[in-house]
């Protein structure tokens, strides 16, 4: 099996190219499909660059987001799951539902699988891994109170889980900086040195009960500064090597139903995760936009 660390950085990105789901190949500004057709990267439609059976994101890995809720990592990373109706891509809209106030970017580094794995070992999971690619895990935190175990709804609504713009192989994950703007202004600043558990380990851990198929991700967790974003903006994720992801923030065009399932809330845990800590301990208000 080949280790792709050693290989010399290649970036895939999906497209839809004549109405048609088209693998390319970046070339400069230009993307290039098997056939010959060239599309400026800027004005393609992008699509999530790999097919996924399920995303697994871990809870907590950076540093600097442990510092910054006063909390402590556990003994070993702990996960929950993104359904991949939540998928979407680079230039897509991010939807935030009528009624919901709370809606949190996370910029993060997205593991892709290349080969099936189960019960491996760190040493080897770089051989599974096909490459990857910028992810946004937002959270959409006004459902926090009832769903804080899942996060299903948390993290699993539609339009939740945007990846790309592109599929990078022969990417080295060590020393590499993680970073994430609104409107141009610099929200999040990491790098990966700052995780507690590095992106093989992530892989042979999921991988000892539950089997990762080729184009399955998992989700590397985000640093310290997540904080909620309103329609309108613009939210980008650069990660070093791996290109700058851009999505926008819109409104939903009907309110969350209110007549089943519980309804979306404003409480201090809700306040507390979506602005970075506890407000109420610290004595401080959170803000409001």
């Amino acid at each position: 099996m080949t280790d792709h660390r050693a290989e010399r950085p290649t970036e895939y990105r999906r497209i839809l190219l004549d109405g048609a789901d088209v693998q390319t190949v970046r070339d400069g500004d230009d993307l290039v499909a098997a056939d010959g057709r060239r599309v400026r990267a800027e004005d393609a439609v992008h699509l999530p660059p790999c097919r996924p059976t399920k995303v697994v994101a871990v809870h907590l890995n950076h540093r600097s987001r442990v510092t910054e809720f006063q909390a402590r990592l556990p003994a070993a990373p702990t996960f929950f799951h993104k359904p991949i109706s939540a998928l979407n891509a680079h230039g897509g809209a991010v939807v935030r539902p009528q009624r919901c106030k709370y809606l949190n970017y996370e910029g993060e580094i997205a593991i892709v699988i290349g080969r099936t794995c189960r019960n491996i070992a760190p040493a080897d999971a770089g051989a599974h891994i096909a490459g990857y690619t910028v992810a946004n895990d937002y959270g959409l935190h006004d459902f926090r109170d009832t769903d804080a175990g899942s996060m299903l709804r948390v993290k699993g609504s539609d339009t939740l889980c945007p990846l790309g713009p592109g599929l990078v192989t022969g990417w080295d994950f060590r020393g590499k900086y993680l970073r994430t703007y609104v409107n141009g202004e610099l929200v999040q600043d990491g790098d990966t040195d700052e995780m507690e558990w590095d992106m093989h380990y992530l892989v042979a851990d999921i991988a000892r009960t539950i089997t990762l198929y080729p184009g399955d991700v998992l989700l590397s967790g985000t640093p310290a500064g997540s904080r909620p974003v309103q329609p309108g903006d613009v939210v980008e994720v650069e990660a070093e090597g791996l290109g700058r992801l851009r999505n926008h923030i819109v409104e939903g065009p009907v309110p969350v139903r209110d007549d089943v399932g519980a309804q979306p809330t404003e409480s201090e845990e809700v306040i507390s995760t979506a602005f970075g800590g506890d407000w109420e301990l610290r004595g401080v208000r959170a803000p409001r936009r």
